[in-house]
């Protein structure tokens, strides 16, 4: 029997990577602070990797498979020195935000990255995606996948990015709709249940090497369109430039007050990082209309007038549009 370990194992995206290994017929463990239940038939150990004593539960044994997604350098540096003599294989989820540059068209694996986070730096997301990698990478050299995932989206996104566009749509019903200039824009998304997919199968044939865990480029104006249809949105859209939403203090990309997805100008390679690692190890890539499907259920179900993490609520969306 495999013997998995999931540095995590309860949240969106490594549940789904322990629970699609325990399908698989796995062992698995899950190491975690224990604020939520571990997937059902995994084995969760309570650990806190703020302190130094968190792997000895788990630092007797052999693994197979181990996979981490930590953002924390501090804590997948001393994750590596723990276990790294103790796994046969190594997976670690970064992202394609650890590239030093955003305006290359196309850019593969070999693309040049951020300077990694030292311990006094200022907090950087990339860049200490960057630090961690560089952790996995002296600890276990040949033994180690690295997995670069663009916007990962789909039922259960605790970000509420991707899903904003459907559910808007879908409550606005056929009141406007509030979008950004779409020319040049467009975003790279993968489904998250394609992306845990992708991570067991690595870890199944020990693959090592990085790849890109990203969908196919997608021009921002299709993906509204295509969320649109999906949530049967028979309003018109409202199109605002780019200093005309700036000027009124909406957000690019997430968070409060934004406008999800809108990137600045000028950041074609961000979201036209090559798959083609990903593609030729059979990472699949759901059709978009699907996946927008999916999350239309799911922001039904949360509520589509709930208050989100990212986007314009309803209500400072018809101020904007009064204004506009």
């Amino acid at each position: 029997m495999t013997d998995v370990l999931i540095l995590g194992g309860t949240g969106w995206l490594s549940g789904r990577v322990a629970e699609r290994w325990a399908d698989a017929g796995a062992s698995v463990t899950c190491l975690a602070r224990g604020g939520r239940d571990a997937p059902y038939g995994t084995a969760l150990v309570i650990g806190d990797r703020d302190d130094r004593a968190a792997y000895d539960a788990v630092a007797t044994r052999e693994w197979d498979e181990v996979v981490d997604i930590s953002s924390t350098p501090a804590h997948v540096a001393a994750a590596t020195g723990a276990l790294g003599e103790r796994a046969k294989h190594w997976t670690y989820v970064s992202t394609v935000s650890v590239y030093a540059a955003n305006d290359e068209p196309g850019a593969d694996e070999s693309a040049e990255l951020l300077v990694p986070l030292g311990p006094d730096d200022e907090p950087d997301y990339g860049r200490a995606k960057a630090a961690a990698e560089a952790s996995v990478r002296a600890a276990l050299g040949h033994r180690a996948a690295i997995v670069r995932p663009g916007l990962i989206v789909g039922p259960g996104d605790p970000t509420d990015r991707f899903g904003y566009w459907v559910g808007r749509f879908a409550l606005a019903g056929d009141d406007d709709v509030l979008v950004p200039g779409t020319g040049d824009r467009g975003a790279q998304v993968i489904d998250v249940d394609d992306l845990a997919d992708f991570l067991v199968a690595v870890g199944r044939e020990r693959w090592t090497g990085v790849a890109n865990g990203v969908g196919d480029p997608v021009p921002l104006d299709r993906l509204l369109r295509e969320a649109a249809d999906v949530a049967g949105f028979t309003g018109s859209t409202r199109e605002a430039d780019d200093a005309w939403l700036e000027a009124h203090d909406v957000a690019y990309w997430m968070g409060p007050r934004s406008l999800p997805l809108w990137l600045p100008a000028g950041m074609p390679g961000f979201w036209t990082r090559s798959n083609a690692v990903y593609r030729l190890l059979g990472g699949r890539v759901r059709p978009l209309s699907e996946t927008l499907a999916r999350t239309l259920a799911d922001e039904r179900e949360r509520g589509l007038d709930r208050e989100r993490r990212s986007g314009l609520s309803r209500s400072d969306e018809r101020r904007l549009l009064e204004e506009l």
